[in-house]
């Protein structure tokens, strides 16, 4: 088994790199890749939010580009689509930017899938939305992954969702407002659907504690999956900045958030920090981690890493007194 670093489904970018950000380069996109393999992420899919069209016609044919070089292709599996086809509700809809949110249109997800060149891996919708049914059945057509996100989904859509072909949950927890009814609320829908693997930021700052046990509980080691959900500004230096169209608040904590939104801005962590901290709850062994950092990612996607050369010569991850480092 390969021991070289974790799978991260969501990267929305890194080092002040935004994957949703006009004039994205492949310069832009190598640096990121290997920055995180560095820090522990042997692949990853870049993911880009909610955008305008310009952003789309600009931004996917890098990632595609970046996808066909040498040094690139090994780490990059897939572009991860979160959005536009997501809640325009606040809450619900995170940090998103309203104007672009858009209802279910299988016409624009074919324009987007076109500029990709059919490089989409992962679409996250919101299912209770018009069209979200018909959306999610043209998707898992063309053998891309259904997750669900952003949304205000009941039991019902939520059923339907996973009869159209949805997985897995793009950030259990998250994507949501700050108030739900006790219990008719998306949370305890998706725990309950045994077909939804269940992605969890484990930063720190995007889940309590407990929240974590609970759903590891129900949903470890087979149906449970950690991504980073990395912002653009993630690996900085604690401060204020803008990012995703909004000014944030890097804490010393690491916690990343909008004050005026009073809403988390993605997370400053990877992959490595996500994984150290979800050791250090004691809910899993080695092999359970790596069960739900690198091999339930992988089996998401469908995907398998090969032994090659180019895996080979990156550095080893270890993992001694319940702490992931590479060596």
């Amino acid at each position: 088994m390969l021991k070289r670093g974790f799978i991260d489904l969501q990267v929305n970018g890194y080092l002040g790199v935004d994957f949703s950000e006009p004039g994205l380069t492949l310069d832009e996109v190598r640096m990121v890749t290997h920055a995180l393999i560095e820090r522990g992420t042997i692949a990853y899919c870049p993911t880009v939010i909610t955008s305008s069209l310009d952003t789309y016609e600009q931004n996917l044919p890098v990632l595609v580009q970046a996808m066909e070089e040498p040094d690139l292709q090994p780490h990059l599996l897939g572009i991860h689509l979160e959005g536009p086809f997501i809640s325009p509700e606040d809450g619900a809809r995170g940090a998103h930017p309203l104007p672009f949110t858009r209802t279910p249109d299988i016409d624009f997800f074919e324009q987007l899938l076109g500029l990709t060149e059919g490089r989409v891996s992962i679409v996250t919708v919101a299912p209770e939305l018009d069209g979200a049914e018909d959306l999610m059945q043209c998707i898992a057509g063309h053998g891309i992954r259904v997750f669900l996100g952003h949304h205000l989904a009941g039991p019902d859509a939520i059923e339907k969702a996973c009869r159209a072909g949805a997985s897995a949950s793009t950030h259990l927890g998250n994507g949501l407002p700050n108030m739900l009814p006790r219990h008719l609320n998306p949370l305890w829908d998706q725990l309950a659907e045994d077909q939804l693997t269940a992605l969890l930021i484990t930063d720190g700052h995007h889940l309590p504690d407990n929240f974590i046990r609970v759903v590891s509980k129900v949903k470890a080691p087979e149906k449970l999956a950690v991504t980073s959900d990395s912002a653009p500004i993630a690996g900085w230096a604690p401060g204020r900045y803008n990012t995703l169209g909004q000014e944030v608040l890097l804490e010393e904590s690491g916690r990343l958030w909008n004050p005026v939104g009073q809403h988390l801005v993605g997370s400053s962590s990877c992959m490595m920090q996500c994984m150290n901290y979800l050791a250090a709850l004691n809910l899993m062994g080695e092999e359970e981690l790596y069960q739900v950092g690198y091999h339930n990612p992988l089996r998401l996607l469908g995907r398998e890493l090969s032994s090659n050369d180019q895996f080979s010569q990156l550095p080893s991850l270890s993992y001694e007194a319940g702490v992931f480092s590479l060596r």
